[in-house]
């Protein structure tokens, strides 16, 4: 089956593993390195297309689970698939939902034949297989899938992550078997957690899979950020230079210079949008807090220079109003702040990577920005996966 995607290298960084490359669709071309605005029910939250698309957005991922769910694959194939239903005409990616399985801790169970569930909305219980999993993505009409995939927690036994390696593995030759339209490209997740010799036989059997592309999963799962790097440098370095590495779930500033640096193209992450709604606005040295009350009277806007529509036209002591008045523009523009500040960093290192000027783009930006403290973040995960019934007592990231 020929690929219905095309990948090329345009320019590489002399000095680090970075690379500019062309991504080719049935639905128009993407420069890399990219992030994709997540679109998880077929929407970027409160934005339309149209503001996706002013914002830089040029691909964007939504997701298998919450649209089998809701409002059901064959409704979405019914009104002509994603791309209509939706009002989206750029390319598409979806997820096969096996990172949604893992949020749901106790509320699914693993086995050989596949995930099965009970669902978030109603409690009804499902089945995800490889075989559906693919059907479903390819009624939904994305133009990248990806095969089925069993992530697990940070600070799990080494035999536990070898055993979802090797399901993910199997389940990956199910998936390629299932395929049926020849208009959509397949990646694959590799898995392996933070050991290096699981990564390295993920790696050697996807690249003698026919694939299109590789997506690195179990990564940002509450694992150091310095072993998250080393594992994707590690990771980049035994893929194939003609097929696009994807990240998944990673979209911290940081996290994206450092990551494109080693090696990969494609990243996605909810966490623009999600922290947009809580007040956190993105700047060049860092997230900034718009309800504090130090913004109820600044009368700049929230990043100077920044070209956003929120920054064009309103001042920081604007929004800090909107959100403390509970008003729904205040999120809208948050939104579109936070997702332009990613998708202009993403501008940027294209660009500095065709000049070859990327280390020093690198270290200026890093220089500057400052991060999340990695204690905190690391606390706020492990809240998380508890709270979803993966992490037992007495487990957690670094334990």
């Amino acid at each position: 089956m020929s690929s219905p995607l095309s990948f090329q290298t345009v320019a590489r960084c002399k000095a680090t593993d970075a690379r500019v490359g062309l991504l080719s669709t049935p639905h128009g071309r993407v420069y890399t390195p990219a992030f994709l605005p997540v679109a998880t029910r077929a929407s970027v939250r409160g934005l339309t297309p149209e503001e996706a698309t002013e914002v830089g957005a040029s691909i964007l991922l939504a997701n298998t689970y919450h649209l089998y769910l809701q409002p059901g694959v064959d409704t979405v194939r019914a009104m002509g698939g994603l791309h209509a239903f939706m009002g989206w005409s750029g390319p598409m990616l979806t997820d096969s939902g096996g990172f949604q399985a893992f949020s749901m801790g106790s509320l699914k169970s693993v086995s050989e034949e596949g995930i099965r569930f009970r669902s978030h909305i109603d409690g009804s219980e499902h089945l995800f297989t490889p075989e559906s999993a693919i059907g479903y993505q390819e009624r939904l009409g994305a133009d990248i899938i990806l095969c089925l995939d069993e992530c697990v927690a940070y600070g799990e036994e080494e035999a536990r992550v070898r055993e979802a390696t090797e399901r993910t593995h199997r389940w990956a030759l199910r998936c390629r078997e299932a395929q049926r339209s020849g208009k959509q490209a397949l990646f694959g997740v590799l898995q392996g957690g933070v050991y290096r010799n699981l990564r390295e036989e993920s790696a050697r059997f996807f690249t003698a899979q026919e694939v299109d592309g590789y997506a690195i999963g179990g990564l940002a799962v509450g694992e150091p950020k310095a072993e998250m790097y080393e594992v994707t440098r590690h990771v980049c370095a035994m893929l194939p230079e003609g097929r696009p590495r994807h990240l998944l779930g990673v979209g911290s500033p940081e996290d994206l210079v450092e990551c494109v640096a080693r090696g990969v193209d494609l990243f996605d992450c909810a966490l623009p949008t999600r922290i947009a709604r809580n007040g956190a606005l993105l700047t060049g040295r860092g997230r900034i807090d718009i309800t504090r009350a130090r913004f109820q009277k600044a009368e700049g806007p929230v990043e100077e220079g920044c070209d956003c529509y929120a920054c064009r036209n309103f001042s920081s002591a604007y929004l800090h109003h909107l959100f403390k008045a509970g008003e729904l523009l205040g999120l809208r523009l948050a939104t579109i702040h936070n997702l332009r500040f990613v998708l202009h960093l993403m501008e940027e290192m294209r660009h500095a990577i065709l000049r070859d000027s990327f280390p020093a783009f690198k270290e200026r930006f890093l220089a500057r920005y400052r991060p999340t403290d990695e204690r905190l973040r690391g606390e706020q995960k492990e809240k998380w996966l508890r709270r979803r019934g993966i992490l037992g007592v007495g487990e957690g990231p670094g334990v």
